[in-house]
């Protein structure tokens, strides 16, 4: 017998057991596969929809049409930013893996509460594109066969979405980058197809003083700045969700330039694809008082009604319901590989069970089954408080930013020290980084705030409340045990030399 020669090792492979980690999902991702991902979640047809009455109450058409390209600028620095340092290191840890290798000092630290931010939001985000889709669906059985949009019977169909979500993901990643393929091409034809209809059919269309200058306030507080800054949210809220590429680069070729442009391009094709969607959307309103009150509680869906009729309306919101679906099938997608990254270096609770891959279909199964659980606790409060929407649209967005800019802001302190991947800034990345550290700073502060007035407990938001529950959680388990044990993420051990895999020392240039 002659001795079996070993198998040929990737690239991708090398790069990531010089970063400390064996091969062990399946790597079939393609580099548009990896932008669908993203893309998917970013998701326009839900984010822009799904807070299209908030935007209304919070500046109307004059903050929708401007804000998004403001909102969107700031976001795209954040997003090249990290794709710079998601170029140097390509793992499923993503986000609290930079920190701990960029942080000079205290690296588990940065590392941990990194990861908790990132959860947070991630967790955040599945709920409220789920919660999203399912007030579009209410919305659509209520048109359809009155089946009123009612808080339990919108939580009832939260619950169910959520359940198909964990079911299709569980059936291995070859399925879900299908999922996203389509979930592309739905995404940009879908929003041809609004647009070009809400232009054609309608017999009136709002003029163009309208749709670039009219603002609007209907939240109670007499600063127009300050109801401004809080239609914000709607454009931030949608430009949200991009880390997923980095997320998935364990599963994607040419991880190291592939989740970088997933990052990048997410973003950009968002950014167009969806002033476009807000245009059509806002030319098509026909009764601003009565559309933004409608009785489905969805005013793009009245705005589909007062525009198209029944029949057409109907048809767009199957388009949007389609779209919110592949939105929160990719959101789960990146939530379980985010939590199975964070288990294998211990850091949640009951790490062994989430860490664990099904042999069958080389997927995080439990990781996937936690994502869809902490998503519906995130959405029950919707039960008996009419905020608690907007709540964890804010709490989603403050949780990933948070997250994101963490390893932004050590990278700023690395310096010329940071060895650069092959895709990287050059001379613009200490410029954009400040950018990208001041924005998140602005919008971590100002989503946190009030969103009507006067105050009172079924219209506060609770924004706050639930950052500070996870994150004091966190903290907690910090000083009393993780501190001891925690020495952020965990590098295995080269299985034939039992050597630990040190860094590599050069860059890609």
């Amino acid at each position: 017998m002659f001795p079996t020669a070993p198998a040929a090792v990737s690239a991708d492979e090398q790069r990531l057991q010089e970063l400390g980690y064996t091969q062990e999902l399946a790597r079939s991702l393609s580099g548009f596969s990896n932008f669908a991902v993203s893309f998917s979640i970013v998701s326009i047809l839900s984010g822009c929809l799904t807070l299209y009455g908030f935007g209304m109450a919070t500046g109307g058409p004059a903050l929708i049409t401007w804000g998004w390209p403001l909102v969107g600028l700031m976001t795209l620095c954040v997003g090249l930013a990290m794709a710079e340092i998601c170029s140097a290191f390509p793992t499923a840890g993503g986000l609290y893996f930079w920190a701990a290798k960029l942080a000079r000092h205290n690296a588990p630290a940065a590392s941990w509460f990194t990861g908790w931010c990132n959860f947070l939001g991630q967790v955040a985000v599945t709920a409220s594109v789920d919660y999203g889709a399912a007030t579009f669906t209410n919305a659509l059985l209520d048109l359809r066969w009155g089946f009123a949009a009612t808080a339990p019977h919108t939580v009832a169909i939260f619950a169910v979405i959520l359940l198909l979500h964990g079911l299709l993901n569980s059936f291995g990643v070859r399925l879900v980058a299908l999922f996203n393929t389509v979930s592309v091409w739905w995404h940009l034809v879908g929003v041809l197809v609004i647009v070009v209809a809400l232009a054609v059919v309608p017999h009136h269309h709002a003029s163009v003083g309208f749709v670039f200058g009219h603002f609007a306030n209907t939240t109670g507080f007499h600063s127009s700045f300050y109801v401004a800054l809080l239609g914000l949210l709607l454009a931030q809220y949608t430009l949200t969700g991009y880390d997923a590429s980095a997320h998935m680069t364990e599963e994607t070729q040419e991880a190291a330039r592939s989740g970088p442009r997933g990052i990048v391009n997410s973003i950009l094709v968002s950014l167009v694809a969806g002033w476009v969607l807000l245009f059509g959307l806002t030319f098509a309103i026909q009764d601003y008082a009565g559309e933004l009150a409608s009785s489905t509680g969805v005013p793009p869906a009245q705005i589909f009604l007062d525009a198209l009729g029944s029949s057409g309306a109907e048809a767009l919101l199957l388009i949007v319901i389609g779209a919110q679906f592949f939105c929160g099938m990719a959101s789960v997608t990146a939530n379980s590989r985010m939590v199975y990254a964070f288990s294998r270096d211990g850091a949640l609770p009951g790490s062994q069970l989430w860490h664990r891959i099904d042999p069958r279909t080389q997927t995080p199964t439990n990781a996937i089954w936690l994502s869809t659980a902490g998503a519906f606790l995130f959405g029950l409060p919707a039960l008996w408080n009419s905020t608690a929407f907007a709540a964890v649209t804010s709490v989603s967005v403050i949780g990933l930013y948070l997250s994101y800019v963490i390893p932004v802001f050590l990278r700023l302190r690395q310096g010329e020290d940071f060895e650069r991947g092959p895709w990287h800034l050059g001379r613009w990345s200490r410029p954009i980084g400040l950018i990208a550290v001041g924005w998140t700073g602005l919008i971590t502060v100002l989503f946190m705030l009030p969103t009507t007035s006067p105050i009172k407990a079924g219209n506060f938001n609770y924004t706050s409340v639930a950052i500070t529950a996870v994150l004091g959680f966190a903290g907690i388990w910090w000083l009393a045990s993780a501190r001891h044990w925690f020495t952020g993420p965990r590098v295995q051990q080269d299985t034939e030399s039992h050597q630990p895999i040190t860094d590599r020392k050069g860059a890609d240039q």
